[in-house]
């Protein structure tokens, strides 16, 4: 069945190819091999002309960047003013839920590419500058200063957050993403901790972090592979 994603303009519907492609792109995903899917196969999905594919996409990392910032702007939508009375940790811990709420439509597609990733890396590369835009768009949005001291360790840290309760996210099917919660909760906790690192410089932050989040416990007592 060909994807369809519209929206209203004056009243009329208004197909979206962009949305359109990307959701028609993690159906195929979701049911035959990453590697394998062409852009010919999105625009069969989506029921849109190749050459409209192609004009937003040169590839298909093409399109899971296209998804990234699609979960960007979902998230940022309708504004953060809910969120000012928030402290930093807790404004980002919305955000970084809202982003996964964006992004589960789209979860037995991306689970299929992360598990097939990792036999094939290459699949997802083009696409890891990415989540650093991405971090930086959601501290920003959490009240971080930009420019303020050791943003970009802080923008590491919030990637590798990411990655790592995107394991957690992936295998939870529960309607109230309690398990995601816990171990986003969990992870941001470990970075408040391990914060007074920036007195050793940034990359001793990141070290940190990394060591944190790898010798981390899940909820059941096991260690996180």
């Amino acid at each position: 069945m060909a994807a369809k994603s519209t929206s209203k303009s004056n009243g009329k519907a208004v197909t979206d190819p962009v949305r359109q492609s990307i959701e028609a792109a993690m159906i195929l995903a979701a049911e035959r091999p990453w590697s394998e899917v062409g852009l010919r196969d999105v625009a069969e999905a989506a029921d849109l002309p190749l050459g409209e594919v192609r004009r937003h996409f040169s590839n298909r990392s093409d399109i899971l960047l296209a998804l990234a910032r699609q979960a960007d702007a979902d998230v940022l939508a309708d504004g953060t003013d809910d969120l000012l009375d928030e402290t930093v940790r807790d404004a980002l811990f919305d955000l970084l839920m809202r982003r996964f709420d964006a992004l589960t439509p789209f979860k037995p597609g991306l689970k299929a590419i992360l598990t097939e990733a990792r036999q094939k890396p290459q699949l997802i590369l083009p696409v890891l500058p990415q989540l650093g835009r991405s971090m930086s768009r959601m501290l920003e949005a959490a009240g971080e200063d930009p420019c303020g001291r050791g943003v970009q360790s802080k923008i590491a840290a919030s990637g590798l957050i990411w990655l790592t309760v995107m394991r957690k996210w992936l295998d939870d099917d529960s309607e109230d993403q309690a398990q995601t919660m816990a171990a986003l909760d969990k992870a941001l906790g470990q970075a408040e901790i391990l914060a007074n690192s920036f007195n050793d410089g940034p990359l001793s932050f990141i070290r940190s972090m990394l060591t944190a989040l790898r010798s981390g416990k899940t909820d059941d007592g096991a260690q996180a592979s």
